[in-house]
């Protein structure tokens, strides 16, 4: 289900929203890694809670674009491309968008509401840990008929907030927040009135 198969031409085709996310992504790491100028835009988007507190709301929205060194983009952006396809196929690209920033942004406000004014973050981990809290929503709805799908998402998760427990540096309430709010979005995306549609699409899932 989650292993792409897909030439570039065809991923950018068939999931447009993830593809402009992920160029969004890396085209702002790129100019963020430019001496001076990239140090000066990087600081203006950072999450940073005084800043945020004197008005400057656009921080809760930025730093879902910005990362922190190259393999903190990469495990991102590795994630989103992996994980995003089908939700976005699942859902559709509005409501995919909607998960996406909803989880991000609610997850940067309850770092800004739950931590200290110095506090500082950047990533997409909220964001694309409320991917896997919609899957999960939709674990729950198709438990009966799609028992593969609760195989494969199940660990995913769980391996997901342990990995957030256990490494440093790490912004858990986004984590955890983000993957609630994909949740809840989900339950109401995904809701049994819908089901029959995600059982016509159930012959596209390949289970590897």
């Amino acid at each position: 289900m989650f292993v792409r198969r897909e030439n570039l031409k065809q991923y950018i085709k068939f999931y447009p929203v993830v593809s402009t996310l992920l160029s969004l992504n890396i085209l702002v790491f790129i100019i963020t890694s430019i001496p001076i100028v990239g140090n000066q835009l990087f600081n203006l988007g950072i999450g940073f809670n005084l800043l945020i507190s004197e008005g400057e709301y656009w921080r809760l929205i930025t730093p879902m674009f910005l990362h922190l060194g190259f393999m903190h983009l990469l495990f991102n952006m590795f994630s989103l491309y992996l994980f995003g396809p089908e939700l976005e196929q699942l859902a559709g690209k509005a409501r995919f968008l909607t998960i996406y920033f909803l989880a991000g942004f609610i997850g940067n406000v309850c770092t800004y509401l739950f931590f200290e004014w110095n506090y500082q973050s950047v990533g997409a981990s909220g964001a694309i840990y409320g991917i896997l809290g919609a899957f999960g929503a939709l674990v729950y709805y198709t438990r009966n008929f799609m028992p593969q799908l609760k195989q494969i998402i199940l660990p995913i998760i769980v391996i997901g907030v342990i990995m957030t427990f256990l490494q440093s540096n790490i912004n858990i309430t986004a984590h955890i927040v983000g993957l609630i709010t994909g949740f809840i979005i989900g339950m109401i995306y995904f809701h049994p009135k819908r089901i029959a549609a995600w059982k016509k699409k159930k012959n596209k899932f390949k289970v590897v």
